[in-house]
C-alpha cells in the first residue's frame, strides 16, 4: 500500500485517550489500530460463484421488484377476500388454475376462485389464498369453512422481498451464500468486490524447526505458522508464508523487505518480548515507523505495531508474541478486525454468549484475560463453561480442547462459581 497522507504513529497516539505503550488496555489498542490501517485499493468484477467470501465494493441497488408480481405463498385457492362469508361456510366455483411461471390469464367473477400453486402470480382482482388442506372440493365447487382464512392472507406482495431502488446489499459486506442467492434473484451475473488483501507472515527464532526437519536438542517445531495460516484462510486473504527466519540480522532484514514489497500486511511471531534477541525489534524500527507495546491482556502482552517500508511501498506490521496461545488470542483480539477493515469490510463485534462459570476464576483488575473454556448446556437451561486447566500461553493443547474463550474484562475481578461470564465461541472462528 502507498498512502502518503497517512498519519504518523505519534499523531495517532495523541488521539487515543489514555495511551500508554507500557500498559495499553485492549480497547485503546483496538482504537489505535483502527486509526492506523488503510483500506485496500482496486476493485474487480467477479462472476457470482467466484464472489463467495469476498468484500462488496459498491452498494448493489435493485432495478426490479422482488418478487415482480403478487404471488401465492402456498398451494390452495385464490379468491377475493370480500367473497368470504361471515359466520358460515363459503362456497365458490373453481374456474381455472395458475402455476408458477404459467399463471391464470382469465377473468374471475364474484363467487369464483382459481386453483393456485405456491409462487404462481395472483390473478387480477384476487387478494387471498386459502390453503388446500382447509377446504373441501366437490366437482368444480370448493367449500371454505368459516374462519379458515382472513382477507389478504397467504399472498406475497410485489417488492415484498426487495423493492425497485432499494439497496439490496451494502458496500463492505462479506458475501455469504444467502447473498449470492439474493444477487441471483436480481439477475446479477457479476459483482464488484475489493481485491484481496495480501498478507505475508513468518516466524522468528533459532529454536524453531519446520515440519520435516530434525528436531535438535532445545528446539521445537514451529506451530505458529500453521495456526496463522488457518486463521488467515478464514478471512479470505491472499497468503504468503515465508517460513522460519532465524535470529540473523541480514536474514531478518531481507525477510522484512521481501514481505513489505509483496504484501499489504506483514505478521511476525516472536522476537518482540522483553529479553528476546534485539535483532527483530531493531530491524523493525530501522525499516519503518514502529511502536512496541505492552498490552494489558493475558495472554499476549508484547506486541509491535506500525508500518515498514521498502521500495516506495508501505506495509502494516503486526509483530505478535511467540507463545502459541498468545499468537491466537492476540490475533483474534486485535488483528482480525483490522484485516477485515483493510479488506474493505465493515467488521462487527464478534458475538458473545453468557455462561455460568463452573468454578472460581482468579482475575486481577487492570487487564483483559482470555481463558480457554469448554461450554456445555447447563442442567437448568442456558450455558455453563469450565476452564480447560492450566492457562499457560505456551499450552496450545488448551486451545484445541476448548470450544470458546472466556473473556474477562479490563476492570473485572475474581469470578465465583455460578457467576455469568462472557464467552467467545470458537465455532466458525477457529
Amino acid at each position: 500500500m502507498n498512502d502518503k497522507t497517512a498519519p504518523t504513529l505519534e499523531e495517532i497516539s495523541s488521539c487515543v485517550n489514555g495511551y500508554d505503550p507500557n500498559a495499553l488496555p485492549v480497547a485503546q489498542a483496538r482504537e489505535f489500530i483502527a486509526r492506523l490501517v488503510p483500506r485496500v485499493d482496486g476493485v474487480e468484477m467477479l462472476a457470482l460463484r467466484s464472489a463467495l467470501g469476498r468484500v462488496l465494493a459498491r452498494d448493489i441497488v435493485s432495478d426490479i421488484d422482488v418478487p415482480a408480481h403478487d404471488n401465492s405463498a402456498m398451494d390452495g385457492y385464490a379468491l377475493c377476500g370480500i367473497d368470504l362469508a361471515q359466520g358460515h361456510d363459503t362456497i365458490l366455483q373453481v374456474v381455472g388454475s395458475g402455476l408458477a411461471g404459467n399463471g391464470f390469464q382469465g377473468n374471475v367473477a364474484p363467487g369464483q376462485c382459481v386453483r393456485i400453486m405456491t409462487g404462481a402470480t395472483m390473478p387480477a382482482g384476487l387478494d387471498t389464498v386459502v390453503p388446500q388442506e382447509f377446504v373441501k372440493l366437490d366437482g368444480d365447487r370448493v367449500t371454505i369453512p368459516a374462519g379458515a382464512v382472513k382477507p389478504g392472507e397467504n399472498r406475497r406482495l410485489a417488492g415484498e422481498d426487495l423493492a425497485r431502488g432499494d439497496v439490496a446489499l451494502a458496500a463492505g459486506r462479506v458475501l455469504r451464500p444467502a447473498d449470492l442467492g439474493m444477487l441471483a434473484s436480481l439477475g446479477r451475473a457479476e459483482v464488484p468486490v475489493w481485491r484481496r488483501l495480501r498478507v505475508a507472515f513468518f516466524s522468528t527464532g533459532n529454536e524453531l524447526r519446520s515440519i520435516g526437519e530434525t528436531l535438535d536438542a532445545g528446539c521445537v517445531y514451529d506451530s505458529n505458522r500453521y495456526t496463522l495460516w488457518g486463521m488467515l484462510q478464514r478471512l479470505g486473504v491472499e497468503i504468503l508464508d515465508m517460513g522460519v527466519v532465524g535470529d540473523d540480522p541480514q536474514a531478518l532484514e531481507a525477510a522484512f523487505r521481501d514481505a513489505a514489497a509483496n504484501a499489504d500486511v506483514v505478521i511476525t511471531s516472536g522476537g518482540v518480548s522483553v529479553g528476546e534477541a534485539d535483532y527483530t525489534k531493531t530491524i523493525m524500527a530501522r525499516l519503518g515507523d514502529v511502536l512496541f507495546w505492552r498490552i494489558a491482556m493475558r495472554p499476549g502482552r508484547p506486541m509491535a505495531i506500525g508500518r515498514i517500508e521498502t521500495g516506495g511501498r508501505s506495509a502494516i506490521l503486526f509483530g505478535l508474541p511467540g507463545n502459541p496461545v498468545a499468537v491466537m488470542v492476540t490475533f483474534y483480539a486485535l488483528v482480525r478486525d483490522a484485516l477485515l477493515a483493510m479488506s474493505g469490510a465493515q467488521p462487527a463485534p464478534l458475538p458473545m454468549l453468557r455462561a455460568a462459570s463452573a468454578g472460581a476464576i482468579r482475575k486481577k483488575p487492570g487487564r483483559t484475560e482470555y481463558q480457554r473454556g469448554i461450554v456445555t448446556p447447563a442442567p437448568g437451561g442456558g450455558w455453563e463453561v469450565r476452564i480447560t486447566g492450566s492457562q499457560g500461553s505456551g499450552i496450545l493443547r488448551s486451545m484445541s480442547q476448548a470450544n470458546g474463550l472466556v473473556v474477562l474484562g479490563h476492570e473485572q475481578g475474581n469470578v465465583a462459581a455460578g457467576d455469568l461470564v462472557d464467552v467467545l465461541p470458537f465455532d466458525g472462528l477457529i
